[in-house]
């Protein structure tokens, strides 16, 4: 009896419920257009899990993703909204491909100074919120949101600049120095048969790892989570609230911008006039959510998303639409946004047998 009930208490019950839940409802509307679910979620498994260099590919997909989660992961274990990851992520992309053409340096020290330089951008981004909240008291929410609209004008007026966009035509930056990519070296690539691989994955794990350990192994994390948990008692046992919120903000801002480098030094090697909004912040608050706002969690629920996009992408070869998989996700969000109404149920069900 213990047993079951630590699982219908468990937060990863609810998850992969919720996800269950989510292919269900995709499977539906598959049948309505006319597709055998079978066939389409058996080439979405096929198009990650059949060779290597899918699964590599998937971990391509799942670096920025994991960034963005780790992003809104952290400012909400600390109390704070941040629905500004996208934002936060195009000016880290932004910056990283400024000094990836502009500057000349080393192979490595560039890729670093440009990776330090998106880290600095999306912590900037970010703090210009956090200052508008504690010292103006402007909601985050209001305000992340019109940051993002400027963050996507700002890198299409940047893209054009006359000193980094492209001189052979097209609405695009030049690609960034060699030196700059963070991509594996070309043997490895080569035996991986994936063009896209690189370190992306690989920082993103490590950038997990300490996420964590601030957030659980240190003074800063316990007074972070100390303000997340009820301001006022935070600040009545001599924490600095806004100080706390700014460092929250802060820190969040920079994953997110991390997020940007990865994607533009390790996959595009260049920045392209944005049409819309390419979303990776907003996938970052799905990664966060499937993950319980756990670091850690973070990247077993990036890898599953990128495994959904990259799986998703090939989904046209078998004519079922890709746009199944934006709706297999945001069932799953739904879900596990109401877990709390499956776990009174289950709960009241537990109730009940045991007085019978």
């Amino acid at each position: 009896m213990k047993t079951k009930k630590g699982i219908l208490d468990s937060n990863l019950f609810y998850t992969v419920l919720a996800i269950m839940i989510g292919f269900c409802i995709g499977a539906i509307f598959l049948v309505i257009a006319g597709i055998s679910p079978a066939v389409a979620y058996g080439k979405l498994i096929d198009s990650v899990f059949s060779k290597p260099k899918y699964m590599v590919w998937t971990l391509v997909y799942a670096a920025p993703v994991i960034f963005t989660g780790l992003s809104v992961a952290f400012s909400f274990r600390t109390g704070v909204f941040n629905i500004g990851a996208e934002g936060q992520y195009i000016v880290g992309s932004v910056a990283a491909c400024v000094v990836g053409i502009l500057f000349h340096l080393p192979p490595v020290v560039h890729a670093l100074v440009c990776i330090l330089a998106a880290a600095i951008a999306g912590c900037l981004w970010s703090l210009i919120v956090g200052i508008l909240k504690t010292k103006r008291g402007i909601h985050e929410v209001l305000s992340f949101i019109m940051f993002n609209w400027i963050a996507y004008y700002l890198q299409n007026y940047i893209v054009n600049l006359p000193a980094i966009h492209k001189q052979s035509g097209g609405e695009a930056t030049e690609n960034v120095a060699d030196a700059a990519r963070i991509l594996l070296p070309e043997g490895l690539m080569r035996s991986l048969d994936c063009s896209g691989a690189n370190w992306g994955f690989v920082f993103a794990v490590i950038a997990a790892i300490v996420i964590y350990i601030i957030i659980e192994k240190t003074t800063l994390g316990y007074q972070l989570k100390a303000v997340g948990f009820n301001k006022n008692a935070a600040e009545f046992a001599g924490i600095n609230v806004n100080r706390s919120m700014l460092t929250a903000l802060g820190i969040s801002g920079a994953l997110a911008g991390l997020g940007g480098a990865m994607q533009t030094l390790g996959m595009s090697g260049r920045l392209s006039q944005l049409a819309a909004q390419e979303g990776f912040g907003f996938e970052g608050i799905t990664v966060a959510l499937i993950a319980g706002s756990n670091p850690l969690g973070c990247i077993f629920s990036g890898i599953f998303y990128g495994a959904m996009k990259y799986g998703g992408s090939k989904l046209t070869m078998v004519k079922a639409p890709s746009e199944v998989v934006n709706i297999i996700m945001g069932c799953v969000i739904i879900f596990i946004a109401i877990s709390q109404v499956f776990k009174t149920v289950f709960t009241s069900i537990g109730k009940k047998k045991k007085e019978a």
